[in-house]
């Protein structure tokens, strides 16, 4: 019986196995009890409560706790034989790759529930979670390029010549890819800075629309016509940028022009009447209302108010409102717009005494009088 026991089988005798497969079995059951007992508790307790942090950290505690327990107990059992160095370095390359797995995963994991926990705090938050996107990738891979370098330096490798290839590497590919570099910073502007987020409506140049997605790269812009701009970061960021989504009270300018036959008394009127139109107006600020000139034509007023709502579509209703009240009020006070007019005026020829005989061009006086902002 004794010699059976000290069989060997792979350097090691059934006693090692034995005991291998004893460690095995303790450390996969005390596991699946860990997770039917305590951690299923737990997910019962967490899903009771309105807090949502305590169902992130039951999920990776499962999704990652669960799988090092169960690779700890390999090791363990593992680590009790007696296998060629070749092998152990083998076993223990697959078992450092799994642990750093698991271990990256739930790091990643963790950045990524933190960025969105902090941005679901502010306003507008779903859009500023898709602008996310680009940074978390980012992340993500600066996280698993240091998990490999780790990696690397435990599997017995010099990494300080590995890093000092990549920072060579690095400074060639940043010189061939200055433009994508260059963008991905600027990407990196536009989410820590905020200058603009998506759904804002912005102006840059003569190009106008709404933000509909904010990459790594570019930003892409719905514009008024329909079609899709597509634009880098880098020239959004160096840019002088309308965003028209921040606007919280819109200044409205406008000028009324009346015939130079409006009577003295009514002139000293006309403010007044305006700012009796414009005043009752909902989100409507009154400012001034003032005669500003004598035209050309015509006999010049400008009214100043603020409309407090940043929406386009009200501003023009608001505005088309106003205009039709106060074209209505004067059509009631019988006051004339001016137009642009043309007057010509002919001398009589003094030696016939014909006045509709056809002058000459040197006895033609004429008065023109013009004017561009025609009503």
């Amino acid at each position: 019986m004794n010699h059976i026991w000290n069989t060997t089988i792979l350097g090691n005798s059934i006693t090692d196995w034995g005991i291998v497969a004893l460690i095995l079995a303790a450390g996969f059951t005390i596991t699946g009890l860990l997770k039917k007992t305590i951690i299923k508790a737990i997910k019962k307790w967490a899903s009771s409560t309105q807090n949502a942090l305590d169902d992130f950290i039951v999920s990776v505690t499962e999704k990652t706790l669960l799988p090092l327990l169960y690779t700890g107990a390999v090791y363990a059992a593992t680590s009790y034989l007696k296998l060629p160095a070749k092998a152990d370095k083998i076993l223990h390359a697959i078992l450092m790759v799994i642990v750093l797995f698991f271990v990256l995963r739930a790091i990643t994991v963790i950045v990524k529930q933190f960025i969105f926990t902090f941005i679901r705090k502010q306003e507008n938050s779903d859009a500023k979670e898709k602008q996310a996107k680009g940074l978390i990738i980012i992340l993500n891979i600066i996280i698993w390029m240091l998990g490999f370098v780790f990696f690397i330096d435990n599997l017995g490798y010099n990494i300080t010549t590995i890093i000092a290839g990549l920072g060579i590497g690095g400074i060639a590919i940043a010189l061939a890819a200055q433009t994508i570099l260059g963008d991905l910073f600027s990407y990196f502007v536009i989410f820590f800075d905020r200058p603009f987020e998506i759904g804002d409506f912005i102006v840059v140049d003569d190009k106008a629309g709404v933000i509909e997605y904010i990459g790594v790269k570019t930003t892409r812009i719905r514009t008024l016509n329909g079609e899709q701009l597509v634009c880098s970061n880098t020239d959004l960021t160096n840019a002088r940028l309308h965003n028209y989504k921040r606007l919280q009270s819109r200044r409205v300018v406008f000028k009324l022009n009346l015939v130079y036959q409006t009577p003295y008394d009514t002139l000293k009127q006309i403010p007044q009447i305006v700012k009796d139109i414009i005043s009752p107006k909902e989100l409507v600020r009154y400012d001034r209302g003032h005669f500003c000139a004598y035209g050309s034509s015509s006999l010049d007023f400008e009214f100043v108010y603020y409309i407090d709502n940043a929406d386009y579509n009200v501003y023009m209703d608001t505005h088309q409102s106003i205009l039709l009240d106060i074209f209505a009020e004067f059509e009631k006070r019988h006051l004339e717009f001016a137009y642009p007019t043309q007057t010509l005026y002919l001398q009589p020829n003094t030696e016939t005494g014909i006045t509709d005989t056809p002058p000459k061009e040197d006895t033609i006086k004429s008065s023109v009088r013009s004017d561009s902002n025609m009503q």
